[in-house]
């Protein structure tokens, strides 16, 4: 695999520094500043390969921009209204100008609205550590009491409605207004920030949108961008649904393997392929991680490796995320499945047979706690994940190991 670090840009509290510290090979980032459906100008995507090309004093960093996350897909792609079209073209043109500086992998994805969903950003555990948290009741409370969208009802159980009301009753203002802060928080360093009334106002714009109708304005926009990625040596994958169930009454259409199999399958060019991320597909207890790698190992061009520990096995329950080597995805056999998709690839002769990960979220711990970087991007945290996982595709990759099989 190929190892590589998530960075914001010359405003992350993590510094290319500390990236070269850890060891990585390669750097994900994208224009975060650049307003969703706008052209990526050459100039822009210049600037930042020269920004992460030289460290704190001025010395050359040897580090380069290898993945782009994420090139934005606008509301009204997902939507297929207002200027859907000419953003569609917009983002072919941004496409063409990061190939034309050398990257060759966009990761994406389709969520309406919300780009992940967490109601603790930074929940204590017993250890001290912190890290981001979904909590069911919580969330229904935000959902019934605070935001109060039309037709939530019918959403919840009796059960759950009861304990969201008490616990709503129990909430201090500064709590109450810290969880809607949360659950619209978003993706950490996009260029929107959105307040309870834009979330209103875009929900309502998502009435009339079902699951098939979302999935189907997703495989027209694949059908336009993938043949051009495809011809000009670009790679497309899309990241999973964060978390992986319904929320606020929006669709969710990437959220299994069911799910990216009739994606791959409607749009069926190499070219379109997959974000597997282990900690988004992780929050469900009937995703088998390391199977879906073997299974559709060979459409995916990028990996989040991460772990959730689910508090409840239902769909929809309460989880955390824990540290890489400790939830319920077994990260061993997850990067067994991968070596061997690489193994298989090298051998085909693919181009592209090391497929890029990155360590994706991390605790904060250590001196973390006093740095209040991105919300599930610390400098300490991500370099414990990423030195265990490190670890483990090292011993199995030892060629003692190799025999022994």
């Amino acid at each position: 695999m190929r190892q590589t670090w998530r960075w914001f840009g010359p405003k992350d509290l993590v510094s290319i520094d500390d990236m070269l510290q850890a060891g990585v090979e390669g750097v994900v980032t994208a224009l975060h500043h650049v307003p969703t459906a706008a052209v990526w100008s050459p100039e822009e995507i210049a600037e930042r390969q020269r920004q992460l090309s030289v460290m704190k004093d001025g010395a050359p960093s040897g580090l380069k921009w290898e993945v782009v996350e994420s090139l934005p897909v606008s509301e009204d792609i997902k939507r297929q209204t207002g200027d859907w079209k000419l953003h569609i073209e917009n983002w072919k043109t941004s496409m063409r100008n990061l190939r034309a500086a050398g990257l060759e992998v966009i990761c994406y994805n389709f969520m309406p609205i919300l780009d992940w969903t967490r109601t603790d950003l930074a929940y204590r555990l017993s250890n001290g550590a912190t890290c981001m948290r979904f909590d069911a009741v919580d969330f229904a409370a935000f959902d019934l009491f605070l935001l109060r969208r039309k037709g939530v009802e019918a959403d919840y159980t009796p059960e759950v409605t009861e304990a969201a009301r008490a616990r709503f009753a129990a909430m201090s203002d500064a709590r109450k207004e810290e969880l809607a802060g949360n659950v619209v928080f978003g993706l950490p360093g996009a260029a929107e920030r959105m307040s309870m009334e834009d979330v209103k106002t875009h929900l309502a714009h998502y009435d009339n949108i079902s699951a098939a109708t979302l999935r189907r304005h997703l495989i027209d926009f694949l059908a336009e961008v993938s043949p051009l990625a495809q011809e000009i040596g670009m790679r497309l994958c899309c990241h999973p649904d964060d978390p992986p169930f319904p929320l606020l009454g929006l669709p969710r259409i990437m959220s299994t393997e069911a799910d990216y199999r009739a994606v791959t399958e409607a749009v069926d060019i190499p070219a379109n392929g997959i974000t597997l991320c282990t900690g988004s597909l992780g929050a469900r207890a009937d995703n088998d991680l390391p199977g879906m790698m073997r299974r559709l190992g060979d459409r995916v061009h990028f990996l989040h490796l991460r772990n959730v520990a689910l508090e409840e096995r239902h769909l929809g329950g309460s989880f955390h995320e824990a540290a890489h080597l400790e939830g319920n995805t077994d990260m061993v056999a997850m990067i067994a499945a991968i070596l061997a998709e690489e193994t298989r690839r090298k051998a085909a002769g693919r181009a592209d047979w090391q497929i890029p990960m990155r360590p994706d979220h991390g605790q904060d711990i250590l001196d973390d706690l006093n740095r209040k970087a991105q919300p599930g991007y610390p400098a300490i945290g991500r370099l414990k994940g990423l030195a265990e996982l490190r670890g483990i595709m090292t011993a199995l990759s030892h060629p003692a190991v190799r025999t022994a099989e």
